[in-house]
């Protein structure tokens, strides 16, 4: 998500980190890296300049150029800027039992209208609510059929009609269906075209006045920078939507619409699509989406992604241990098996904190094969090992990997996995969210090693303990560096 985005505002970090000391020219040279990645992401050239503005007066005010640890906090800043120009945002949904909500979806052809329906659909149902689609999306008889795919993949209701030409009626009808079905949310499929014309926004507006939805929500293709834009400002100008779905995030998207959109438009963008399953909908957080592009990973999602995975007699049985202590290589690799769906583990690891690489390095690897390798590697250990990976000295290394196939250092990186990856699922998978903030607070001296990021804190609770040395950190940025200079070469 947003690579190009990404790289070009770590490297502007880089060079800022690389001159030593901070001074006002060198300061403004970062500032123009950065503005240049958010222009090359298709960001709108007004939206940037009021950002590097908003920027450029945080750093004065804090007197950052003067500060004990500048780079760092000119990183805090960017965040917060940016946590600024994607915020606020309220992406509940207004459903109660016992009281019908009514949800309209316009958008053009291709953003994923009817597809987004129905991943909508999904969370509602995740929140034990009963949801209903409409097909008035009269245009595409396609349409029809897939929202009723969908609503058999669901196992919820469908209304269409058959013959249909007035998507007015047939939403009406589709509204009296789902209150005889007793269903909390109608979500409504309009129709869309290739290209904002006026037979389409007379429509919207004549189902929009006859049904008086709870909300209209507006799916635009996160791909199509700031053509994204347009078309929300042109939607939002003819039926004043309620929030923004963009799609296809989990693709090659720079980055320009979801950092336009809001601006321009003033209108938040509450959900975000990340992949092609149902359930590949997130509600929007900026603070989430913030710490991404900024590669500080999305601890939250990560736990909201686990608790998917995990039912709730398992958790609790989890929570259990954990709160004595006790988490194992056995519960390391049950917890790494739930992850085998595909792309899900690459997904996970690049929403936690300072992982961005490696899941870099994981998407190009075989997941089922690495699965069975470590599957393969805890089952050739004794009970003992896998509650206590310190016991296994360079005998029992030599021991596990002829059991199993693999090389011995092998066995050292899968432990050295779990110390570093295993208290980030505990984290996402275990306790309260107070909990999980005061085991976030544990993790900050692992993430201040990373040299972009501006926490730092105590040891992780559960590693080796250390904090690198400034000559490894140096070591670790001329690497990055390296590889950096390498991929632009590509």
């Amino acid at each position: 998500m947003f690579q190009s985005l990404q790289d070009g505002l770590q490297s502007a970090f880089q060079i800022l980190r690389g001159k030593g000391k901070l001074t006002e020219a060198n300061m403004r040279e970062g500032l123009a890296m950065v503005e240049k990645s958010m222009v090359e992401a298709d960001v709108n050239i007004d939206v940037v300049r009021k950002f590097i503005d908003d920027v450029s007066a945080a750093a004065a005010g804090r007197r950052v150029v003067h500060s004990l640890r500048p780079h760092e906090e000119l990183v805090k800043i960017v965040y917060e800027q940016l946590v600024e120009l994607l915020g606020p945002v309220d992406n509940s949904i207004p459903v109660r039992r016992g009281v019908q909500t009514v949800i309209m979806m316009c958008g053009l052809q291709g953003a994923g209208k009817t597809t987004t329906c129905g991943k909508l659909a999904q969370l509602i149902k995740e929140k034990t609510f009963k949801p209903f689609l409409v097909a008035a999306d009269l245009q595409r008889p396609a349409a029809i059929e897939q929202l009723h795919v969908l609503g058999r993949q669901l196992n919820i209701g469908v209304y269409s009609r058959l013959g249909a030409t007035d998507p007015v009626t047939v939403c009406q009808e589709g509204i009296a269906a789902a209150k005889e079905a007793n269903a909390d949310l109608v979500i409504l499929d309009t129709a869309g075209r290739l290209a904002i014309d006026q037979e389409l926004m007379d429509q919207l507006k004549r189902i929009d006045k006859a049904i008086n939805p709870t909300q209209v929500f507006l799916v635009v293709d996160g791909m199509t920078g700031q053509d994204a834009v347009n078309s929300a400002k042109a939607f939002n100008e003819a039926l004043s939507i309620d929030g923004v779905i963009m799609t296809k995030l989990d693709g090659d998207a720079r980055g320009g619409a979801l950092l336009s959109v809001k601006a321009i438009t003033q209108v938040p963008i509450k959900f975000i699509g990340t992949g092609e399953h149902l359930d590949a909908l997130e509600p929007f957080r900026p603070e989430g989406m913030a710490s991404r592009i900024l590669e500080m990973g999305d601890i939250l999602e990560v736990a909201r992604e686990a608790h998917r995975l995990i039912d709730e007699k398992e958790r609790k049985a989890l929570e259990e241990r954990m709160s004595k202590g006790i988490f194992t290589l056995s519960d390391f690799r049950d917890m790494m098996q739930k992850l085998r769906k595909p792309g899900l583990m690459t997904k996970m690891m690049s929403l936690m904190p300072g992982m961005g690489e490696m899941s870099k390095m994981m998407a190009n690897a075989d997941s089922e094969k690495e699965m069975r390798r470590l599957t393969g590697i805890v089952d050739s250990m004794t009970p003992e090992e896998r509650r206590n990976p310190k016991l296994i000295d360079s005998s029992r290394r030599n021991r596990i990997a002829s059991g199993c196939g693999v090389q011995p250092n092998q066995i050292s990186d899968l432990i050295k996995q779990f110390e570093m990856i295993g208290p980030m699922l505990q984290m996402a998978t275990s306790g309260s969210m107070a909990d999980k903030m005061k085991m976030l607070g544990q993790m900050q001296g692992m993430m201040a090693n990373n040299p972009f990021n501006p926490l730092e804190g105590a040891k992780l609770k559960g590693s080796t303990g250390k904090r690198l040395s400034p000559k490894e950190r140096e070591r670790m940025q001329k690497e990055r560096e390296r590889a950096l200079r390498k991929k632009k070469r590509q």
